[in-house]
């Protein structure tokens, strides 16, 4: 199987740059995107090292985003599937973070432990409210499981609302919260200690559905850096990705399951190693 990979990397070698080409991604400020963009950098270092790469100076929303990508003001960015997405854009289908994103703990108010400690199903947890991204894919994976959820454009506003009450949870990949929480004190938040909440679900680049130059040079390049060992190496060596899987004391934790029907027939569930295994961890 590995020498067919190869031999489709020959075919692509033609793909790489004759000249220097600056990839416009979203602003990098951000905290959560970091270890994603390094992935696409590592990712067309190996396809195309001499690309440049230039943030934009604005935090987008997705739908501003997906606009920015189709008119060719933004090269790629990066977002949990969704059928939207698969029709509008051009995926590139490897997951990001090996389907962490389908891996969730939850982000609580501090004190409020207790509402969640004598919940032991799903049906349970419907008792509850949970708060998203109105586009984010893994939203209408919440609600197709009947899980009462609220929802806001902005990402920064989940956190407010969670404090005022909106809602009682906050469901983030496993990579996610600590960090959140560590950087707003002020808001007395805290992670849930008993539940994880699983999914299929994969966060993939996203280009425009004409740009399958770039496409196939992010696909390349990745995997590449998979066949290598350089994506595990620098996804296992993330400060965040070590420290979350530290932290959430996974073995400790009950597991609800939900299916996520939004994952389209080209997810690669034939490529085990492109997903995270979270019993070797």
């Amino acid at each position: 199987m590995k020498r067919f990979y190869l031999l489709l990397f020959s075919a692509l070698l033609p793909l790489s740059l004759t000249h220097a080409e600056t990839i416009l991604h979203p602003y990098d400020g951000d905290a959560r995107s970091g270890l994603n963009l390094q992935i696409l950098k590592l990712a067309l270092s190996k396809s195309a090292p001499e690309i440049t790469f230039q943030a934009k100076t604005e935090s987008l929303t997705e739908d501003r985003m997906v606009s920015d990508t189709i008119a060719g003001n933004l090269s790629v960015f990066w977002s949990g599937i969704t059928p939207q997405y698969e029709q509008e854009l051009m995926p590139v289908h490897i997951p990001v973070l090996k389907g962490m994103l389908g891996h969730r703990v939850f982000i609580i108010k501090e004190g409020n432990q207790h509402l969640f400690n004598n919940i032991n199903s799903l049906d349970d947890l419907k008792n509850l409210k949970g708060g998203q991204g109105t586009t984010w894919g893994d939203t209408l994976v919440l609600k197709n499981a009947n899980l009462p959820t609220v929802t806001t454009t902005k990402y920064p506003n989940l956190f407010r609302m969670l404090e005022g009450d909106r809602f009682d949870y906050f469901p983030r990949a496993l990579h996610e919260p600590w960090n959140e929480v560590a950087i707003r004190p002020e808001m007395h938040l805290t992670v849930e200690k008993r539940i994880l909440l699983v999914y299929p679900f994969a966060m993939y680049f996203l280009v425009a559905p004409d740009n399958k130059r770039l496409h196939d040079l992010i696909y390349q390049g990745f995997e590449e850096a998979i066949m290598d060992g350089s994506f595990d190496e620098l996804f296992y060596n993330d400060p965040g990705i070590r420290s979350a899987l530290d932290n959430s004391n996974l073995s400790e934790r009950i597991v609800f399951r939900v299916p996520n029907t939004n994952m389209g027939p080209k997810t690669p569930t034939d490529r085990p190693e492109f997903w995270l295994k979270l019993d070797e961890q």
